[in-house]
């Protein structure tokens, strides 16, 4: 008899709170210390968005889930600081009469220090938890308000946390040089030159993405995300040196280090740290992933802390053409597992699809081409409501069925030895209403105008963030989430410095992958959110006197079109849709079997077809 390999999700609620019985346990060590503060940041040394079980201090401090977030916990008061893709999910995992969930739109966290510390108190936090620049704005806000911030040298919140889980020891492989498009010697070399040019004599390679980019590395230390935890040390001249978490390191690339780099245990990292900065070194940290106790240490041992943008992050952001090649690959296979699910889940409606039996579902046919390595982030499977939490994860406790006139919200993606996914489809579960009709039809037309957007050289995602959100605008709506970030290559699935937002001033550049993901929310009622992964490219414009860049649209799935007003739409934008549909068809429909191509066929017909 043979068994089923593990699912990469489960669904229990991996919180497990207690609400204020741990807030008090933390200020008894406040107590302690003679401190009166403690800051909890989501984060963990690298300053991470995905965190390995151990490094979930927030989480276990507080129940909040989230991937992004901060508490702030004083002997009188407690709060939770969460953006707006949480301000439905917080309030449902904390507990509101502890700690009071504060939407950053409201307040920042140093604002509200500045209104609750009093005079001569002590703030408290760890500074392996906060990069420099963080900690210059609590130190501001501290002493605004009369107060002293102080470094721990051990986290508060790992003193009270029976039974915390022991630091992650996953294996760690060679990346193919195939796949990686470039070899471990040419991007030493790459970041050597940038060195160079900085005047810098050694780079601290902080942000384990970087990390493993650099020596053409892949480890499993973080759910979902190929990371092997760790530093790196590249000086000017010399050898590198590598400092993993994981003492399993697999011999192959072992032996394609040999000859570039020295594998230290992670203990050695400090030491040899100070050893580097005893001459005075200028050692380039990363502002981002960098944490203050890096700098600390950098100081302490005569070096000068040069803090500033990782060389590494640009160009890894900017993938070759291997890299390419290989995403497309992995998005033609996810798009036949996608369509595969869309259709079974059309099947499956009638008789009530559960938001787990539809993860599970398209987990299973993710599995079915037998190169999935994982998903790329746990799946959010959301009907009716529970849609419009936009990070919803659904729990056992929180599963509900899709009921007729919903819909159901599913974001996923996928991991790859070639590329990294991540999509997502609104479905209308048996016959919508006008307004999510009206709804889903503008965030169409946002996602559309994204994909069609042609821009010049220098053009920066806070640009065109705008084109995605002008159609619902015109109805007075909008939505509290950027509309596109970075994806790596059989990396993160958010991975800067690109992304399409209000706040995005990296200029896009080709080889870049973003997402294209504008979206709606009605509280309590539902989701929509459309979106398809983009590659940025050169753009000829004939006539044109400037060197520009459009988007290829990299995502193979249909788009329900039972949800579209074709009456609100743009004769453009229907040409784009129907040329999209036309393209998934070509593309997918001969791996297909022969009813899920006839489902196909059906979805993708002309929208003025019947």
């Amino acid at each position: 008899m043979t068994t089923s390999p593990p699912r990469f999700q489960t669904f229990d609620d991996p919180s497990h709170a207690k609400g204020s019985e741990r807030i008090e346990a933390l200020r008894a060590a406040l107590r302690e210390i003679r401190a009166d503060g403690f800051v909890v940041p989501r984060a963990d040394e690298h300053q991470s968005e995905y965190v390995p079980a151990q490094a979930e201090r927030l989480a276990w401090l507080t129940g909040f889930t989230g991937s992004a977030g901060l508490a702030v916990v004083l002997t009188e008061a407690a709060a939770l600081f969460v953006d707006g893709r949480y301000t439905l999910q917080a309030p449902e995992q904390v507990d509101t009469g502890t700690i009071t969930v504060v939407p950053l739109t409201e307040a920042t966290p140093e604002a509200w220090l500045g209104t609750h510390l009093k005079p001569g108190q002590v703030l408290a936090y760890d500074p392996w938890l906060h990069t420099p620049d963080g900690v210059a704005r609590l130190e501001r806000a501290a002493s605004k308000a009369g107060a002293t911030l102080r470094p721990v040298p051990d986290n508060l919140v790992d003193a009270v946390w029976a039974g915390r889980p022991r630091p992650p020891s996953g294996r760690v492989v060679a990346h193919p040089d195939a796949l990686a498009g470039e070899t471990r010697g040419e991007k030493l070399d790459r970041i050597r030159a940038a060195l160079a040019e900085g005047g810098l004599d050694a780079l601290v390679i902080s942000d384990p993405h970087n990390l493993a980019w650099t020596f053409n590395l892949r480890g499993a230390d973080i759910p979902h995300t190929p990371l092997a935890l760790g530093y790196a040390l590249v000086p000017h001249e010399g050898r590198a040196s590598l400092y993993l978490t994981s003492p399993d390191i697999e011999a192959d690339l072992r032996a394609a280090l040999a000859g570039l780099a020295d594998i230290r245990p992670r203990a050695a990292f400090e030491a040899d740290l100070a050893g580097l900065c005893k001459a005075a070194a200028r050692v380039r940290l990363d502002a981002a992933t960098g944490a203050s106790a890096l700098k600390d240490r950098v100081e302490a041992a005569g070096g000068v802390a040069d803090l500033g943008a990782d060389p590494v992050t640009a160009m890894k952001a900017i993938k070759n053409a291997a890299e390419i090649a290989g995403t497309r690959a992995a998005h033609h296979r996810d798009g036949l597992a996608v369509t595969r699910f869309l259709a079974w889940l059309d099947r499956a409606a009638a008789e009530g699809v559960s938001e787990i039996a539809a993860v599970e579902a398209l987990e299973d046919f993710r599995r079915e081409s037998g190169l999935l390595r994982d998903v790329s982030f746990p799946t959010i499977s959301g009907s009716g409501p529970n849609g419009a939490i936009v990070h919803y994860r659904v729990t056992r406790a929180t599963d509900r069925t899709a009921q007729p006139g919903e819909l159901f919200l599913i974001d996923s993606g996928a991991q790859y030895a070639d590329g990294t996914t991540d999509i997502t489809r609104t479905v209308a579960i048996g016959t919508p209403t006008d307004e999510m009709r009206d709804r889903f039809t503008r965030v169409l037309k946002g996602h559309i105008a994204i994909a069609r957007a042609s821009f010049p050289e220098g053009t920066t995602g806070a640009q065109i963030d705008a084109f995605a959100r002008a159609s619902l605008w015109e109805a007075g709506l909008d939505y509290d989430h950027g509309t596109g970030h970075g994806v790596g290559a059989f990396l993160s699935v958010h991975e800067g410095p690109q992304r399409i937002a209000k706040t995005g001033t990296v200029a896009l550049k080709p080889g870049m992958i973003l997402s294209n993901e504008p979206g709606y929310y009605r509280t309590r009622a539902y989701g929509i959110r459309i979106e398809n992964l983009i590659l940025v490219e050169a753009r000829t414009i004939p006539g044109g006197d400037r060197p520009m860049l459009g988007f290829e649209t990299l995502t193979l799935a249909p788009i329900d079109r039972r949800l579209i007003d074709p009456a609100l739409l743009r004769p453009a934008e229907t040409a784009w849709l129907d040329a999209y549909h036309a393209r998934v068809r070509e593309a997918l429909s001969p791996d297909l079997d022969a009813p899920t191509r006839d489902w196909l066929a059906a979805a993708t017909r002309p929208l003025g077809a019947r």
